[in-house]
């Protein structure tokens, strides 16, 4: 899977808009549209704000795995 396919739907899943997200992230609501569109890459950083932010993993975020633990 996608990795902006799978931020997609952990976000869909907890019921929050990407203007929420993107606060958590320092971006715009249009900011981190771009990265769930492909129009923008998602920074390392970022990806540890989200891990940290849905207590997930990144290997689960990005794709690498189906199994969604909670960070150690």
């Amino acid at each position: 899977m996608d990795y902006r396919t799978r931020i997609r739907n952990v976000r869909e899943d907890r019921d929050l808009t990407q203007a929420q997200v993107g606060k958590i992230l320092n971006k715009s609501q249009q900011g981190y549209n771009h990265i769930e569109a492909g129009r923008a890459e998602l920074k390392i950083e970022d990806l540890a704000k989200l891990c940290v932010f849905y207590n997930l993993s990144a290997d689960y975020l990005i794709g690498i795995t189906d199994d969604a633990r909670p960070l150690k």
